[in-house]
């Protein structure tokens, strides 16, 4: 397996995916409002915090080839309409240790709010002590599910 090896920076998102944004919509989170619909179809997250670390990989950016799981047309929210998930196998590097664990991505054809810079990569990991906004992290992911553009 070949895999494709980025730097990057970890930044504050929108909050929304653990609920400490603030958003009256979603008080406990999205992902807490999403991981039924994703048990339901095989994707258990109970191993994971129920929140993202984003990624900034910037100036790379990333290119879909085969996700680990897409999942297609999920109504999720009676805010918004359906929406469509890919999820991709990831590692983070910090601290000379290895957490396993996916790259959590909203369609963006799907996606009706809460938007992304197209250098940001959210991952969904176990609790990590330590990271904070700033921190530079190395991230490797499967060349055949997801492939990381140079610039």
């Amino acid at each position: 397996m070949e895999y494709a090896l980025v730097r990057g920076e970890i930044q504050s998102g929108h909050g929304v995916a653990s609920g400490k944004g603030k958003d009256e919509r979603y008080p406990e989170g999205t992902l807490k409002q999403q991981f039924g619909h994703f048990l339901e179809r095989g994707l258990d997250l109970s191993d994971y915090f129920m929140g993202t670390i984003n990624v900034d990989i910037s100036p790379c950016s990333y290119e879909i080839k085969k996700p680990k799981h897409f999942f297609k047309n999920i109504d999720w929210s009676e805010h918004i309409p359906p929406e469509n998930f890919y999820f991709f196998d990831v590692t983070l590097h910090y601290k000379d240790k290895v957490y396993e664990g996916l790259v959590y991505m909203p369609d963006p054809e799907t996606k009706e709010d809460h938007m992304q810079k197209p250098n940001i990569l959210e991952l969904i990991l176990p609790k990590i002590e330590g990271l904070e906004y700033g921190i530079t992290v190395d991230i490797a992911l499967k060349k055949d599910q997801i492939d990381i553009i140079a610039k």
